[in-house]
């Protein structure tokens, strides 16, 4: 599971864009350079697979739909976050050292 999320390159950017509030596909694909709709729909899908995220679709015209982080989510993101952390001290203490 880590490695396919962590593996979609976007997944990361996914969840900043959500802590943001931009939970929509559309304001996601306008506010990163590169993402495209295909891609983002991909990773959607795998994270609401996953129980990271729920998809909440709502019933009006036109359609609306936004992600939101699941709970369990909330701890997987924060697991992600303190590795991150690690990976920032791990390359500080190689510099310092070098």
């Amino acid at each position: 599971m880590v490695e396919t999320v962590v593996g979609c390159k976007w997944s990361l950017t996914v969840y900043q864009l959500i802590a943001n509030d931009i939970n929509r596909p559309g304001e996601m694909v306008r506010n990163v350079e590169g993402l495209t709709t295909k891609v983002l729909n991909t990773c959607l899908k795998k994270n609401t697979d996953f129980g990271i995220l729920e998809r909440i679709a709502y019933n009006e015209v036109p359609p609306r739909v936004e992600y939101n982080v699941t709970d369990f989510g909330g701890k997987f993101i924060k697991i992600l976050d303190a590795l991150q952390q690690l990976q920032d001290e791990i390359s500080e203490d190689i510099n310092l050292s070098s």
